[in-house]
């Protein structure tokens, strides 16, 4: 695999949106933070989504140039995304939250009719690296379902959260409620491949290890019935609270055929630690458990977000790799919209 340049791979991705109708100060945010997202790991929520992104766009499904209205009360702000892309929508609800925390020391931000958000740690990431803590989740239509059941019952609903570390970089934690992502199911089904068991279930409510079956039956929560509550959690969070009148029509539990749905709540809570916290002991607090757990675990004690920060450094000074299936897929999608994907270059 060779090395693209971050740059020009951003300006490329932003060129794609660019010629489905986006807003060419949208398109390089929302291409700067879909790299940004394989750069730190998120390989199956970076330029791998971006042809059922330009899909979506053209079908619109996602709205190309969304008007974002939000109303702000005390602790609380409800944010209109009109279908836009969640590559958009998130860093502008990012900014709301910052803003309320101005004068709140905490404020949840409820995101009606929202595209696809991607890897959910991206958008905590910035919440983070301004300094807050951040929690957010998306929900999805019903995908998870515990034995025995008829059908599935509720989105797999993923959540994530970073918070800011004194002196290195935030950790970010960010998982779905499903033992396995939806899209590994979707991609042995189109090889003809199994899938391992404890995944998923049949139709009938039956464990399975046919891919097929799995699609038309539903994704096994993680820790069993803890994984259906921490999505249920989601759910009133990011379903209810985020809820439009069209929440309630059928479309709206609708599976997506391919890639991501559009048109889902989400929500994103910040938090400002100064308000609770003095910044010293703040920094003395999160220093002691974070050492704790390393040197408890050593090499094995992984602290979710450093790998990614490291990652992210060495493709930005070296680079970034992409597969060869990825770059057939990208080429493809530069000539369907008149963009050809640039060439392998140094990094600048």
């Amino acid at each position: 695999m060779s090395n693209h340049s971050v740059v020009a791979l951003t300006r490329w991705t932003a060129a794609i949106l660019e010629s489905c109708g986006v807003p060419q100060q949208d398109a390089l945010l929302a291409g700067e933070l879909l790299v940004r997202s394989d750069l730190r790991g998120y390989a199956t929520h970076g330029l791998t989504r971006l042809p059922s992104y330009v899909q979506r766009l053209r079908s619109k499904e996602f709205n190309p140039r969304p008007r974002l209205q939000h109303r702000a009360f005390g602790g609380g702000v409800v944010l209109d995304a009109d279908l836009g892309m969640g590559h958009v929508v998130g860093p502008h609800a990012v900014r709301l939250g910052g803003e309320a925390l101005r004068t709140s020391a905490s404020v949840l931000v409820a995101i009606q009719s929202c595209g696809h958000l991607g890897a959910l740690g991206m958008h905590a990431l910035l919440a983070a690296e301004s300094g807050y803590f951040c929690l957010v989740g998306q929900r999805t239509p019903p995908l998870l379902a515990m034995e025995g059941f008829q059908g599935a019952a509720i989105g797999h609903n993923p959540i994530a959260f970073a918070c800011p570390t004194p002196g290195e970089p935030p950790v970010v934690f960010d998982i779905a409620c499903s033992v396995a992502a939806r899209g590994h199911i979707l991609l042995a089904a189109r090889e003809g491949r199994d899938i391992p068991e404890g995944w998923a279930l049949d139709s009938h409510g039956q464990p399975t290890t046919d891919a097929q079956e799995a699609l038309d039956g539903a994704l096994l929560p993680m820790g069993g019935h803890k994984g259906i509550g921490v999505a249920m959690m989601v759910e009133c969070l990011a379903g209810v609270l985020a809820a439009t009148a069209a929440s309630l029509e059928p479309e709206a539990n609708r599976l997506p055929t391919s890639g991501a749905m559009g048109g889902q709540g989400a929500f994103l809570w910040m938090v400002d630690p100064r308000r609770f916290v003095q910044d010293d002991l703040f920094a003395a607090c999160m220093t002691q458990w974070i050492n704790r757990y390393q040197a408890s675990g050593g090499d094995a004690a992984r602290l979710p977000g450093r790998r990614g920060a490291l990652l992210e450094a060495r493709c930005r000074e070296q680079g970034m790799s992409l597969s060869p299936a990825l770059l057939q897929e990208l080429r493809a999608l530069g000539e369907r919209c008149d963009t050809a994907l640039p060439a392998s270059l140094p990094n600048r």
